[in-house]
């Protein structure tokens, strides 16, 4: 197609811009992403005096019977890994994982808000146990 006054080549070269900036927004959404999956998760007993209006990813263990729905809400308590250190309480909307109970391992992004951590929505994932642990020949 040939346009007056060079309009063509014009078009076509912006038209080359457009895939270019998607390729360098991407890229930079990538960098974010692994940046933000390399922090360390923290344990609740960490999160306790943890400053208002920071996102966290919190590890740890869901107290045994402390699990409770209210409508929506999923309202639990969590313990660090290992044991030891007090608990904190959690609220939770939105999906939760087939394995999720007491007992179980969890990670959950959120913040602490007057004490509660309070999860993002669809963030909670939960770790299963192994089945390929090895018994101890006591």
């Amino acid at each position: 197609m040939q346009f007056a006054g060079g309009a063509a080549v014009r078009w076509r070269s912006s038209l080359a811009i457009i895939p270019r900036s998607w390729i360098l927004s991407a890229s930079g959404r990538f960098g974010w992403w692994s940046f933000t999956a390399s922090t360390e998760a923290k344990q609740p007993s960490q999160l306790l005096a943890a400053a208002p209006g920071t996102s966290y990813d919190m590890t740890g263990k869901v107290v045994p019977g402390s699990v409770r729905r209210n409508g929506d809400a999923l309202r639990f308590r969590v313990a660090d890994r290992e044991g030891g250190g007090e608990s904190i309480p959690v609220t939770y909307t939105g999906t939760v994982p087939d394995p999720f109970r007491g007992g179980r391992e969890i990670v959950l992004t959120g913040e602490v808000e007057h004490g509660t951590f309070v999860g993002q929505r669809d963030t909670l994932v939960t770790k299963c146990p192994s089945k390929f642990t090895t018994k101890n020949d006591s």
